[in-house]
């Protein structure tokens, strides 16, 4: 039985509202690509590095702080070894291919809770 007025999909392309679907059986339109590999945005890396270092700045200051009474300076040295390792780790996650903005951004967040964990020891 022929179709009334539907185009065959194996001689033309199908044309919903804007865009050309090729296939009338896919889900996914044409600007879709589904076997792209998944890359996440840098955001993603950024707000993770933000959630580590305010974990680990607040178990740094209470362990050597509060628990074991280490001098300052030294709870300070760990605070900062702490912070190198989340910009350590951010940057192998993927982070060193992001622009120069978000890496910026990045270090100030670090910066901002080392900040902070310092006010809080010395202040």
């Amino acid at each position: 039985m022929p179709d009334k007025g539907f185009p065959d999909p194996r001689e033309e392309d199908i044309i919903y509202a804007d865009r050309r679907i090729s296939r009338p059986d896919a889900s996914l339109p044409d600007w879709e690509v589904p076997d792209a590999a998944y890359r996440p945005v840098p955001i993603v890396w950024f707000t993770g590095a933000m959630f580590m270092q305010m974990t680990l700045q607040i178990v740094v200051l209470v362990i050597g702080q509060r628990w074991l009474a280490l001098p300052h300076l030294l709870v300070f040295g760990c605070a900062l070894l702490a912070s190198g390792l989340v910009w350590h780790n951010t940057m192998n996650r993927g982070m060193a291919g992001a622009s120069l903005v978000w890496r910026f951004a990045t270090l100030i967040g670090l910066l901002a809770w080392l900040g902070l964990s310092t006010l809080a020891l010395f202040g």
